[in-house]
């Protein structure tokens, strides 16, 4: 048993003969400004930036994994070079404290002259 061949889907267009030319677009003078293109602008340009900050920006980061039934770890992250991590309950919680106390030590977050002047 064979089943039935299928008519095709799309209707192809008769060949051409032979060349044609494309139509001309009528010249227009490329003098003045477009219509309607520049009234309509990027209204999100005219606006002031809603997402400006306050001038404070991530320096450290502490990145805990601690999954149930399983053994943590943690990681410490600083754009002052500092690169520390640790693994299992006890290194994990020294390792948190070492990271609250290094925001009293790092370079990038005090105040330089506030040291030399003392």
């Amino acid at each position: 048993m064979s089943t039935p061949s299928r008519p095709p889907l799309k209707s192809l267009p008769a060949t051409p003969t032979g060349p044609h030319a494309a139509a001309q677009a009528a010249l227009v003078p490329a003098v003045g400004e477009p219509k309607g293109a520049a009234r309509k602008g990027v209204p999100s340009a005219l606006r002031p930036d809603p997402h400006s900050g306050d001038g404070r920006f991530p320096v450290a980061w502490l990145c805990i994994c601690a999954p149930r039934g399983a053994v943590p770890t943690a990681t410490s992250k600083c754009l002052c070079g500092r690169d520390r991590s640790a693994v299992g309950h006890t290194k994990v919680l020294a390792l948190i404290d070492d990271h609250t106390a290094h925001r009293n030590v790092c370079p990038l977050r005090t105040n330089q002259e506030g040291r030399q002047a003392a």
